[in-house]
C-alpha cells in the first residue's frame, strides 16, 4: 500500500451503519473477551450484539465520525470477529457503500 493511499475503512464506516453485528458471548468483556461491555448487548446466553446495530437504521455505537467522510471503529483493536472478518471491497462492503451513496471499491490489499 502506498504511503499516499488511505485505507478505505479509515474513512468509510458504511458497514458499521448497515448491518446487525452478532457475535459469540465469549468475545465480550463480560465473558472474558475484549469487546467492551458497554457496547455489547446480550441477546442469548451464548450470543451478543453490538449496541446500535439492531435499529431500523443501524449504526454501531463504536463507530466514530461521519459515514463516507472520516469514519472509523472506536474499538478497532477489540472489535468482534464479524468485524475482523469483513473485507474491504467485498460484495457486502460494496452493498453497504451503495446504501450510503458511496462508490464501490476494489478488493483492498
Amino acid at each position: 500500500m502506498g504511503a499516499d493511499r488511505v485505507h478505505p475503512c479509515l474513512e468509510c464506516g458504511a458497514c458499521c451503519a448497515s448491518f446487525r453485528v452478532d457475535f459469540a458471548a465469549q468475545e465480550s468483556e463480560a465473558h472474558g473477551g475484549r469487546v467492551p461491555e458497554g457496547l455489547a448487548v446480550e441477546v442469548t446466553p451464548s450470543m451478543c450484539r453490538m449496541r446500535g446495530t439492531d435499529h431500523a437504521r443501524p449504526r454501531c455505537a463504536a463507530l466514530v465520525g461521519r459515514v463516507g467522510e472520516r469514519a472509523s471503529c472506536g474499538i478497532y483493536e477489540w472489535r468482534p470477529s464479524p468485524c475482523r472478518e469483513f473485507e474491504a471491497g467485498s460484495d457486502a462492503c460494496n452493498n453497504a457503500r451503495a446504501r450510503h451513496g458511496l462508490a464501490a471499491i476494489d478488493c483492498w490489499n
